[in-house]
C-alpha cells in the first residue's frame, strides 16, 4: 500500500486525494530535531520518529488516512527530575473532511482532518501535531512513586490542618 518513495527521502507536501483514490501510502522517518514546534515540549531532540500514512476510503466511502506512529520522546520527569525516553505508539485514523460541518458524519473512531482547499497535506506536519498531542501534561516516568508515598504527613499534623476541628472541640465543650 505504500508509493514508491526513496530510502531517506519523506515527501513534504502529499496530494492526499490521489492517493485516497489509489489507496496508497507513504513511510519515512525524520529526526526530532526536525520538529520545531515539538522541541519546546522536549529535553533534548536525540532520536528519530518513523510514520506511515496510508490513505484509502472505507466501506461508506469515507476518505480517510491511518496514521501510525512510532518514537520515544526525551522528557524531564517532574518527580525525579531525571531525563526518561517516553515510549509513544500511535495508530489513529482520521477523516479527511472539506468542511467543518462534515465532522458529524464521520463513523466512530474518526478523528476529523479539515483538508486545506488544495487537498495537500504536509507530511511532517501531520506526524508532529499527532505528537504534540502525545506530550504529558505533567511529564512523570513510569514507576517513580508519589512524594506523599514517601513522606507521609504526621497525624497531629493533619489534626491540626483540618478546619473544622476546632468546631468539633467546641461541640464537645457544649454538650
Amino acid at each position: 500500500m505504500s508509493a514508491d518513495v526513496p530510502a531517506g527521502r519523506v515527501p513534504e507536501v502529499l496530494d492526499a486525494w490521489r492517493l485516497v483514490a489509489a489507496r496508497r501510502g507513504v513511510e519515512g522517518r525524520v529526526p526530532l530535531s526536525s520538529l520545531k514546534r515539538l522541541q519546546g515540549s522536549l529535553l533534548d531532540t536525540e532520536g528519530d520518529v518513523t510514520f506511515s500514512l496510508d490513505f484509502a476510503s472505507d466501506e461508506l466511502q469515507v476518505p480517510y488516512v491511518e496514521l501510525r506512529i512510532e518514537t520515544a520522546l526525551p522528557l524531564l520527569c517532574q518527580r525525579s527530575l531525571e531525563r526518561f525516553l517516553l515510549p509513544v505508539q500511535i495508530v489513529q485514523r482520521l477523516g479527511l473532511i472539506r468542511e467543518e460541518a462534515d465532522e458529524a458524519a464521520l463513523p466512530p473512531g474518526y478523528e476529523p482532518l479539515l483538508m486545506p482547499e488544495d487537498g495537500q497535506l504536509r507530511t511532517v506536519e501531520l506526524v508532529e501535531d499527532e505528537l504534540i498531542l502525545a506530550v504529558p501534561v505533567v511529564a512523570m516516568a513510569p514507576g517513580t512513586e508519589a512524594m506523599e508515598r514517601d513522606w507521609p504527613a504526621p497525624e497531629a499534623e493533619q489534626e491540626r490542618a483540618n478546619p473544622f476541628a476546632a468546631l468539633s472541640a467546641l461541640k464537645d465543650k457544649s454538650n
